[in-house]
């Protein structure tokens, strides 16, 4: 057996590094055997007459040469035969053409070899690292976590986990009103594993869908035991988002469940979320119901679906057409998210001489009545009841743009 001697050293060391990293113990011992012979290898020419034996109890390497046993003078390769004298120094019963085994002293083949075989083992070891940082975080990918803000940059925060993993926060999936300091606790959800050139990176989001999903699961009991079923999910993160669910119960409610009593779950969401205002609604499969429940709090009069091509034409009083398309337009486009439907709102008119701006596509750019819809002008005599400046300024229209508009529409009434 090899001396305790610095060799054996290199296995008390990676022991200790193994259990920082948890790196179980067979692939460690794998590793080190591995790594001893490559540098076997490398300096008798092969390694495939040599036995390889770690101790991980004992913290020791056991390392032993088979050679072969041949007339004295008669050896054509030292890294593999013995002459019998010799040879009768380790087993003094032996006789040619039988086999004996040296035991190797790793360290008596000096400093260099040490030193290869530390920077072998320190290559193996980073990347059983980097495979395991991979392996573990691909399968979290979509989870919940918790990590403390390390260091700040401009496009991207760096975050450390519990045992100290590097996770990524970029700008772009970050709530607009987030602001960190230097030690805070962020939750998210790992969205994205890159290895690319076997450098794993871990990617986190608080913007994705899936991390409000999380977090009905962390505060509503009955979503986390699967009781209730989240069926849709549409945000804009930090401003809005609208929540479809629907219960496996017919005795829980699946909205008051994940309202809470006055409140107190979906508040604790909210906040997490920086006062993002989520609305709760029941899920149906019946399109037009869902719909209808999508726009709350606008009430719907009538409407038509084009299941083929997943359009949704929206009749409201006039009154209900701004609270169904929403402060700069969220309603409407939280709405069209949730349900899959392109919904287009029109507002009901008493006048049957009115008309549809749809009506005008040949003569009027279709962005500019879109533009004009997303405004809740969705008829002629609607766009020219209203301040000119007003449809130049909320419209984001040139002047020009809507004179001609204007002229249109005023041409269709005067003849």
């Amino acid at each position: 057996m090899a001396k305790k001697d610095e060799s054996t050293n290199l296995i008390d060391e990676f022991k200790s590094f193994k259990e920082l990293k948890g790196i179980d113990q067979t692939t460690i011992i794998n590793v080190l055997e591995e790594s001893f012979r490559s540098v076997i290898a490398k300096m008798f020419g092969g390694d495939d007459n040599f036995d390889v034996i770690v101790n991980p109890d004992k913290g020791d390497c056991e390392i032993y040469q088979n050679l072969e046993v041949v007339e004295d003078g008669a050896v054509e390769d030292a890294n593999k035969q013995v002459g019998l004298t010799e040879a009768r120094q380790i087993d003094p019963e032996c006789e040619v053409g039988e086999e004996v085994t040296r035991i190797i002293n790793f360290a008596k083949f000096g400093r260099r070899a040490i030193l290869n075989l530390r920077q072998t083992l320190a290559s193996k070891i980073l990347d059983l690292q980097k495979d395991a940082i991979y392996s573990k975080f691909k399968d979290l990918e979509g989870e919940l976590i918790t990590a403390e803000v390390y260091q700040l940059w401009k496009k991207e925060i760096l975050l450390v986990d519990a045992d100290n993993n590097e996770l990524i926060l970029p700008k772009d999936q970050q709530i607009p009103k987030d602001f960190y300091r230097k030690g805070d606790q962020v939750r998210a959800i790992v969205y994205c594993v890159d290895n690319k050139n076997n450098n794993p990176k871990v990617y986190v989001s608080r913007t994705s869908d899936e991390f409000l999903r999380r977090l009905f699961e962390l505060e509503v009991p009955e979503v986390h035991d699967g009781l209730i079923a989240i069926r849709a999910i549409a945000r804009i993160p930090g401003e809005r988002a609208k929540v479809a669910v629907e219960s496996y119960d017919d005795r829980i409610d699946p909205v008051g469940a994940c309202v809470g009593v006055k409140g107190a779950r979906i508040h604790g969401i909210v906040r997490e979320l920086k006062n993002e205002n989520i609305d709760v609604v029941d899920y149906t499969s019946n399109t037009q119901l869902f719909i209808e429940r999508a726009l709350s709090p606008a009430r719907v009069s009538t409407m038509r679906i084009d299941k083929e091509n997943k359009r949704a034409e929206v009749f409201l009083h006039p009154e209900e057409v701004s609270l169904a398309i929403g402060k700069g337009g969220l309603n409407i486009r939280l709405a069209s998210k949730l349900t899959g439907y392109n919904i287009d709102v029109y507002r009901e008119s008493d006048d049957p001489d009115d008309i549809y701006l749809d009506e005008f596509k040949d003569e009027i750019d279709e962005w500019v009545i879109e533009a004009l819809k997303g405004l809740g002008y969705t008829t002629a005599k609607a766009v020219l009841g209203a301040d000119r400046q007003k449809l130049i300024d909320d419209a984001d229209l040139e002047e020009d743009t809507v004179d001609n508009l204007l002229g249109v529409l005023k041409a269709e009434f005067e003849d």
